[in-house]
């Protein structure tokens, strides 16, 4: 039986690891040990270690001799992950792709180097006034080095930004803040799986968020609503920007602005699968490849090229005060349902991800579009 490290405990993790005792696949799974720990009764083995204490799990995927490390979802795994992998000589990106895939200043000046279009920016641990005499609001600000909408503000003034960094630096692990002009433009994330530096696209997904002042993702849908021509453009330059995080191996997630003027300015690159239920669920429900399974045998050094999309549309609404509107398609079966939860009845404004009350999952011939 192989043996495969899962980094992370979350419901994020959980369709991995069920996935992976669907292929026989023994499961260890390293995190936290909190509520939130909903592996810890679903994986084989269990070990209440944080994923930053690279060491310690370093010491222990030794002594289990695992085959294969990986994660899905989350950000914060991924540095870890490419360390362990690099000494135990196993499938996984260089430990500068985890640096640079996951750290947002270093990420900006990659694109930069690469000439990948992407905002202006500036990573700084402070407030000072000089240091944007020549930015022009509005700015978005946000952690260098977290995901999950986590800490990120839009702000017009230096009253608000002020506030944002210092909340920005607050939610962040090396105490920074990337500050950003903002770009005007429709948003959409894109899905891929990579073997030995050969990139496959696997779905583009339509995203729409709650707007200013936090962006957090209220809804997300495949396949995207954009012309075959700009999705072309989309799918050339995720592949230029993983090609400049030297992202070589496994899934990726890429968060893409597209402009009035049709530019396609990159926002974010994570060397992981998208969270929100996109990776694990809509790809598969959209395209018919088993994304979950892709990610096991990349780490498993045991990768198969993609095969074609079915053509199917799915998508993903999350419950919160802002959506409250929807909640009577959340308490009855509709045609389309493919999984829903409520998870909390009190429904509040949201500032980040974790600040949402449930989700409904859906699959259908076409898109599904509710009021």
């Amino acid at each position: 039986m192989k043996k495969i490290a899962i980094l992370g405990a979350s419901y994020l993790q959980l369709p991995l690891v069920l996935k992976a005792r669907e292929l026989g696949i023994e499961t260890h799974c390293f995190a936290w040990d909190n509520a939130e720990a909903v592996c810890k009764t679903e994986a084989d083995y269990f070990y209440p270690v944080s994923v930053l204490e690279t060491e310690k799990i370093l010491t222990a995927c030794k002594a289990i001799g695992i085959e294969g490390i990986t994660t899905i979802a989350t950000d914060i795994c991924v540095p870890t992950i490419c360390a362990v992998a690099e000494k135990m000589k196993l499938t996984a990106n260089s430990v500068w792709s985890g640096f640079v895939s996951t750290n947002k200043s270093a990420m900006r000046e990659a694109f930069v180097k690469n000439r990948i279009d992407s905002p202006k920016f500036i990573s700084v641990n402070s407030y000072d006034r000089e240091t944007f005499e020549n930015f022009s609001f509005p700015l978005i600000v946000k952690p260098t080095d977290r995901s999950g909408s986590r800490g990120v503000s839009k702000v017009g003034n230096h009253l608000q930004l002020e506030a944002a960094i210092e909340a920005s630096i607050s939610e962040s692990l090396e105490k920074k803040a990337i500050v950003e002009e903002f770009i005007e433009g429709t948003e959409v994330s894109v899905e891929c799986i990579s073997w030995k530096g050969q990139h496959y696209l696997l779905a583009i997904t339509d995203k729409i968020t709650t707007g200013a002042p936090h962006f957090v993702e209220l809804e997300h849908h495949q396949p995207s609503h954009h012309t075959a021509e700009t999705q072309l453009k989309i799918k050339e330059a995720t592949f230029r920007a993983l090609d400049a995080l030297d992202i070589a191996y496994g899934a990726s997630h890429s968060e893409f602005k597209i402009t009035e003027e049709g530019k396609i300015i990159a926002i974010e690159v994570g060397a992981r699968m998208g969270g929100d239920f996109i990776g694990s669920h809509l790809v598969q429900l959209s395209t018919g490849y088993d994304f979950l399974k892709g990610v096991l045998d990349v780490a498993l050094n045991q990768f198969e090229t993609p095969s074609s999309g079915t053509g199917h549309f799915s998508g993903v609404y999350f419950l919160c005060k802002e959506s409250e509107s929807l909640l009577p398609y959340f308490e009855h079966e509709n045609s389309f349902d493919f999984e829903k939860k409520i998870l909390k009845t009190d429904l509040h404004y949201i500032s980040n991800s974790n600040d949402r009350s449930g989700y409904l999952i859906y699959q259908d011939s076409k898109k599904i579009t509710l009021p």
